[in-house]
């Protein structure tokens, strides 16, 4: 490990660092503008230079890799005049034009010209001007305030996948522009806005709606996903303005996907903001009271049953659980997709080997998945391992931005791979942290159960559970899904056996808790009690309307895929008579006559931890232990497919966005995202 002296200070770096990072070891900050942690060294702007001595002239540090006894010199003379002299040549055709820039008072260039530039620009001559790309509809883009540092283009590259953005022409006339004027179609595309340390780049829908000093930040987690990304919320007075990533290296490192990050329109669009009863055949606003008594005079000795949707918390799904046990029903489910994985065995339905376990596997198996379009920011991390192993998929043939070996669509295909037949199956035998990927395909195919039991098999015949290491995941896309398995809200029949129960007049309730996703039309015949923060297809049929608000309008708690229990807290408060939806239920619960054992969020959390002690482990990957799960049987010739069609319509936040709209229409109507890139999955 090599020993430098930097400015007085002796620092051991590990071997393949650069003088930079020594630099940051030793707690010096070093200005930059190319260089990245995540991205490869591309040695562009030159504003890191630092003197190093015996070396004729300054040093670009991101570049020069550390050498035990290097002296190196950051703050000298000639350092300053070098930094000065990138500066001035940088700014030589930057528009000054901060005032009407988005990126103003969020500029990388702003902010190191103020601590080390000189004397004003002495250049005169005329200034270069770049025409605007078309990035799409999510990045807007001014090139002429571009300065080459290419972190857009290796992001692309090596982080997206989608090798769509590239510098065409040389010296003053290079600029950084999209092949063949299609727009950069990823589903990660806004995470170069962050990237971008200039006003090239910058988010489309938030153009001129705001400045930063004007908003209120408030650290939270995204659940249009089921990886639980941390993010900023930035609010002004009523309104979330915008998402932005935080880092949480185990999780999302510190990338969101461009749902996460531009869906927050959707908080605006299609609200529901007061009661609804269902009178003469149609819906028309009540008062809470009105609301309630309808619900009381309709439930009196009726068989009922509740669904839960995807984007509910902790909170609300424990309170409706406690209101329907107090009602005498245990018929409750979550699995609107259908998934055959039961509540008995956690190891059985939880991403066990943790998001960040993918940096260390060697091989990969995806059975009816599309990480891609189910959790973009964990495909990042997929590409990584293609590099280091082989990676096949069981399911529909889908463009995943690396190599992947496709095996069949079959049952069959997991047969011959646990019967050892195959090549891939002796890579996974000579792998040495081997892992399984079930996706929601998969859990809710005909055989779902069956495919469960096979990959729990192929798991212990390929060694992908041992101490230290389990392989077995399942992949989720609803935010709830984990948190409601481990709340127990699961009944025999699932989610169909209660739409067919109400179809048949079996059930004469339902309590819709936010379920969107399946085909309501059977809950024609029953009393649909909706409760949901947006106007989505749960209230078609519903006859009472409850008005909930939206995950950024209240505190509460969720559990990721790895099982990792997140506590956001509240960003803004609920439109008009919107309430938190543990709330309406306890409310409900005493006009009901059934009044539930608590009176504020502490003593409802107290409880439910109480109830369920692993709730209480705060943003801690839990290790549970291997178990016997799924059901032998008999492979049939059903292809197994995967679930998500339109990455941008998954949810009702998300189709309420016309940000979304566009963007589906853009990418999924016109097959960008399929053809974006050469890269066959």
């Amino acid at each position: 490990m090599p020993t430098l002296n930097i400015d007085g200070i002796e620092v051991e770096v590990e071997n393949g660092s650069t003088v930079l990072q020594a630099c940051e070891a030793a707690g010096i900050e070093i200005p930059r503008f190319c260089y990245h942690e995540r991205l490869s060294i591309s040695g562009n702007c030159r504003m890191c230079l630092v003197e190093m001595e015996k070396a004729p002239k300054l040093i670009a540090s991101c570049a020069m890799p550390a050498g035990d006894g290097m002296v190196i010199h950051t703050n000298s003379d000639k350092v300053r005049r070098g930094r000065e002299g990138v500066l001035e040549f940088t700014l030589i055709n930057h528009p000054l034009d901060c005032p009407v820039c988005d990126q103003g008072g969020e500029c990388d260039l702003q902010d190191q010209y103020l601590y080390y530039s000189g004397d004003d620009a002495r250049y005169t001559e005329a200034r270069r001007v770049v025409s605007k790309e078309d990035f799409g509809p999510l990045v807007k883009t001014m090139m002429t305030r571009c300065i080459h540092c290419t972190r857009c283009v290796r992001f692309s590259e090596e982080i997206a996948g989608v090798p769509a953005l590239g510098g065409i022409g040389r010296g003053d006339h290079l600029e950084i522009t999209t092949y063949m004027e299609q727009p950069f179609a990823s589903e990660l595309s806004g995470n170069v806005v962050d990237l971008c340390p200039v006003g090239a780049l910058t988010n489309k829908p938030y153009a001129f709606s705001a400045r930063p000093w004007e908003l209120k930040s408030t650290e939270t987690f995204d659940v249009h996903d089921a990886m639980g990304s941390s993010i900023r919320a930035d609010a002004r007075g009523r309104e979330v303005m915008r998402f932005l990533p935080r880092v949480h290296e185990d999780v999302n490192e510190e990338w969101i996907s461009d749902k996460t990050r531009q869906a927050v329109d959707g908080l605006k669009y299609n609200r529901l903001d007061t009661p609804y009863v269902r009178r003469d055949g149609t819906l028309q606003p009540a008062s809470w009271d009105e609301a309630f008594d309808a619900i009381a005079d309709n439930i009196k000795g009726k068989k009922m049953a509740a669904l839960v949707g995807d984007l509910c918390d902790l909170e609300s799904m424990y309170a409706l659980k406690g209101l329907m046990t107090a009602l005498g029903s245990e018929a409750i489910d979550c699995r609107q997709d259908g998934a055959k994985y039961g509540g008995k065995h956690r190891v059985g339905y939880l991403f066990n080997s943790g998001i960040a376990g993918i940096d260390e596997a060697d091989a990969c198996l995806l059975v009816g998945s599309n990480p891609r379009k189910e959790a973009p920011v964990l495909n990042i991390r997929l590409r990584y391992l293609s590099k280091r192993g082989p990676i096949a998929s069981v399911g529909d043939v889908e463009n995943l931005t690396y190599p992947v070996q496709h095996l069949g669509n079959t049952v069959k295909a997991l047969e011959n791979i646990l019967a050892g037949k195959g090549d891939f199956a002796k890579a996974l035998k000579a792998a040495k942290n081997p892992m399984i990927i079930l996706g929601s395909g998969a859990a809710s195919h005909k055989d779902g159960a069956y495919i469960l039991k096979l990959a729990h098999d192929i798991a212990d015949k390929f060694g992908m559970v041992r101490d230290g290491w389990n392989g077995f995941n399942i992949l989720h896309h609803a935010a709830s899904r984990v948190g409601a398995m481990d709340l127990g809200l699961v009944t025999d029949g699932g989610v169909d056996g209660i739409l067919d129960g109400a179809a048949s007049g079996e059930i004469d309730v339902v309590f819709n808790m936010g379920a969107d996703e399946i085909d309501l039309g059977r809950l024609e015949k029953a009393f649909v009690i909706y409760q949901g923060s947006h106007g989505d297809a749960g209230v078609k049929y519903a006859d009472v309307i409850l008005p909930g608000v939206a995950y950024t309008e209240k505190p509460g708690t969720y559990v990721n895929m790895e099982g990792r229990v997140q506590m956001a807290p509240r960003v803004i408060f609920g439109p008009g008579d919107a309430r938190e939806d543990w709330t309406i239920l306890r409310a409900l619960s005493e006009r009901l006559g059934h009044v539930l054992p608590y009176d504020n969020l502490a003593e409802l959390r107290a409880k439910m931890i109480a109830d369920h002690p692993a709730l209480a482990a705060v943003d801690q990957l839990p290790e549970e232990p291997w178990a016997d799960f799924g059901v032998a049987g008999k492979a049939s010739d059903v292809p197994i497919t995967n679930l998500i069609g339109d990455f941008y319509q998954t949810n009702p936040i998300a189709r309420s966005s016309k940000v979304m709209a566009e963007c589906s229409t853009a990418y999924v109507g016109a097959k960008f995202v399929a053809e974006a890139t050469g890269t066959n999955g």
